[in-house]
């Protein structure tokens, strides 16, 4: 990319006509786009007119495919000049110019000005994107949402350059296209009879029991198409197999291996109903279905799922063994790559190729098959290794129904965390490709799963503005991004938005607040920071709540005793985001060296062993950071408090989720010693099993030890784990251990 401002502007005034090369209908649209986006920036709609013959006149915009430019600028590349006296965008291509115009709505005032005229900077632009799939995708089977908020989530993705929508159509809570020969797909499959209250984690779970659904006939899919088309924008579409298929066994129960019945899902989750690999019937439908969508979409992808399908069934079933030996597989999942390959060969039989979640590559992946890779990154560089195209889809980064910012403060999401500056470390190329290899990364995606986004207000504010973080990593080469300088550009487009009347985050004004412990002085030191740029950072550490005129935040400092820690950012008096809290509370063991027995799980291991001992408790969300997690695995932490000291009290804070299988511990013993090596046992006590909570609970054991002196304090928390269990389920969650 080529940036280059120049001296002066152009004037756009009532006179001001967009000129379109003669003859050329699809230029003539984008030019009436253009010149409705100019209406709503400055209150006049040019006209669009033919381009005369001969050298450009002065005061016009000129859209063109007339100007040479170089092949490498390809499809989608453009070139923009703004002169005081002229505009002129040219493109090799239609895409090109739609894409520039994208650009000069950028540079237009964000909302409608009350000044006489309005202007565009002179500047010179030489652009093109750096991958070819930027693309977000919608699950509209969780929640359903309808034609006209589809083709706003389009509008979305134009705006923001995106040429891909990944559209999830089928699951086992709801199937959402007509198929014509199979009319109890959507009949049946596209209604349940009630969803889920509150979140997964919530025991027992709790149902609304009111009838929801919805589908799109297949009219209404052809007029997403063209909308998408008109915009340059190529729709995906994700029909779920074998796994996810609940919806369609319900209505067609024929199709699973122990033939129902079944009811379409009210739970979210993964279940072990899917379709049956030893049933031709299988096949024959899954074709049928096909056979009625393709026709319906251009891609030339089509997208057959492929994750999250339990064997269990399959492990069962007469006929998908009979099937293994028939075709000589050696496990189900070769039993799955079967049934992918099959699919497979009939989907390019028809002029198309699949892709699919990285779990196609289980038991050998299809000759021709793409893969979306989620879990990580790995899946899509062994895909690449092998020259099969990927798109880079990583949860850690781009799953746009995780948080973007503290859990209290954010409404009800599955989980995880993908601030806005997250999304932009993304980096879709693996560096561990060659050369040759990186050729097959066709660009990246954000997925965004609808369990807890029931409405449309709820879809803006999970998707904006990180879509614009990810529009930036796609279109920007990797040399050329600047996390500072999107975010100073990024003030503009949140004015943008609100011109738009967007729902989008403010989780990026949020102030986080890092604190480390620093073992040496026995402190805190706190770092304040946030992914917008602008306001000013104030703090207060009485726990008051933080105004206009608090303490301004400079940089890092140090915190030796308990406080509680607020902060916020204000903007011309304005505070902008939400107040973020931390307290802190410092003890004798506050900050001493710890020692553990058992290693936690590598997903939760906090900032190590400090975690246990640096005055901050975890929330009920076990992935705020402030946990160590232990699987099957008992907690075993030894802490040195350097000199003999009288301890009078020792708590430990433990967490319950049984949703999550996170199990309050079955005993908790401590020991103390003066030397290290012979310990004596002070406490030892059951821990009272709490009854199935609906919500995540906190528990603390309390041991009274009455002025006992000692050096060394071991805690030995015993995990709920069934002895003898093949395979470790049960989790043990532990935090500050406090000792007054």
């Amino acid at each position: 990319m080529q940036l280059t401002t120049g001296n002066g502007s152009f004037p756009v005034t009532s006179a001001t006509k967009i000129y379109v090369d003669p003859k050329n209908e699809e230029l003539r649209s984008i030019g009436q786009a253009l010149s409705q986006e100019i209406q709503r920036a400055a209150g006049v709609q040019p006209q669009v007119v033919a381009a005369p013959s001969g050298k450009p006149s002065a005061g016009g915009i000129y859209l063109t495919l007339r100007q040479p430019l170089p092949d490498t600028l390809g499809a989608e590349g453009y070139k923009l000049s703004v002169q005081p006296t002229q505009v002129v965008l040219a493109a090799n291509q239609p895409q090109g110019l739609f894409l520039g115009m994208q650009t000069i709505r950028q540079l237009l005032p964000t909302q409608r000005t009350t000044a006489a005229t309005v202007s565009l900077p002179a500047v010179e632009v030489v652009d093109k994107p750096r991958y070819q799939w930027r693309g977000m995708h919608l699950d509209v089977c969780r929640h359903f949402f309808p034609v006209e908020f589809v083709k706003k989530y389009i509008d979305y993705l134009a705006l923001h350059k995106m040429n891909t929508f990944h559209w999830h159509l089928t699951d086992d809570q709801g199937w959402r296209i007509e198929i014509k020969k199979y009319p109890k797909l959507t009949s049946v499959g596209g209604w349940r009879d009630g969803t889920l209250i509150g979140h997964y984690t919530d025991q027992p779970h709790q149902f609304d029991n009111i009838r929801y659904g919805g589908f799109y006939t297949q009219e209404q899919i052809k007029e997403v198409v063209k909308y998408a088309q008109e915009r340059y924008i190529t729709v995906v579409p994700e029909i779920e197999m074998p796994g996810h298929a609940v919806a369609a066994l319900t209505a067609y129960p024929e199709l699973s291996c122990t033939g129902g019945p079944f009811k379409v899902e009210r739970l979210w989750g993964v279940f072990d109903d899917i379709f049956c690999a030893g049933n031709e019937q299988t096949f024959t439908f899954l074709q049928d279905v096909l056979t009625e969508v393709m026709p319906l979409f251009p891609s030339k992808i089509v997208h057959i799922g492929g994750d999250e399908a339990p064997k269990t069934r399959w492990h069962e079933c007469p006929k998908c063994q009979a099937r293994m030996k028939a075709e000589n597989l050696k496990d189900e999942h070769e039993l799955q790559s079967y049934f992918v390959q099959r699919m497979e060969k009939f989907v390019n039989s028809k002029g198309k190729t699949i892709i699919g979640w990285d779990e196609i590559l289980e038991g050998g992946l299809a000759p021709n098959a793409a893969v979306m890779s989620w879990r990580g990154m790995e899946g899509g560089t062994t895909a690449a290794q092998q020259k099969h195209n990927v798109v880079m889809t990583p949860g850690s980064y781009v799953y746009f129904d995780y948080l973007q910012g503290e859990a209290s403060l954010e409404p009800l999401s599955i989980g995880g965390y993908v601030p806005l500056g997250k999304v932009y470390e993304l980096e879709p190329t693996p560096p561990a490709l060659t050369a040759a290899e990186r050729k097959y990364i066709l660009g990246a995606q954000a997925n965004l799963w609808t369990e807890y986004i029931p409405n449309e207000k709820q879809v803006e504010y999970m998707v904006m503005p990180r879509m614009a973080a990810l529009a930036e990593v796609l279109w920007t080469p990797a040399k050329q991004k600047n996390w500072p300088s999107f975010k100073e550009r990024m003030q503009k487009q949140y004015q943008r938005y609100d011109a738009l009347g967007v729902n989008y985050a403010r989780s990026a004004f949020n102030v986080r607040q890092q604190i480390t412990i620093d073992p040496a002085q026995r402190a805190a030191l706190v770092a304040l920071q946030m992914d917008a740029a602008g306001p000013q950072i104030v703090y207060t550490l009485d726990g008051s709540a933080p105004t206009a005129a608090a303490q301004v935040y400079t940089k890092p400092f140090s915190v030796p005793k308990s406080a509680v820690i607020k902060a916020a950012s204000f903007e011309n008096g304005k505070m902008m985001g939400k107040v973020t809290t931390r307290q802190l509370t410092t003890h004798k063991a506050f900050a001493v060296p710890v020692v553990l027995a058992n290693e936690p799980n590598k997903n939760y291991k906090g900032a190590g062993t400090v975690t246990l001992v640096d005055g901050l408790e975890g929330s009920t969300n076990h992935t705020d950071g402030q946990w160590l997690g232990f699987l099957g695995t008992d907690l075993v932490a030894t802490l040195d408090l350097k000199q003999a000291t009288e301890i009078n009290t020792v708590k430990s804070k433990f967490l319950q989720e049984t949703g999550s299988k996170i199990l309050l511990p079955t005993n908790v013993e401590i020991a103390v010693s003066n030397d290290g090596k012979k310990y004596k046992t002070v406490y030892s006590a059951p821990v009272a099993a709490q009854a199935a909570q609906a919500k995540p609970t906190l528990s603390t054991v309390q041991a009274d030890l009455k002025k006992t002196t000692a050096r060394f304090v071991r805690i030995t928390a015993k995990n709920a784990q069934v002895a003898g269990a093949k395979t470790p389920e049960t989790w043990l969650f532990a935090d500050e251990i406090v000792v007054e």
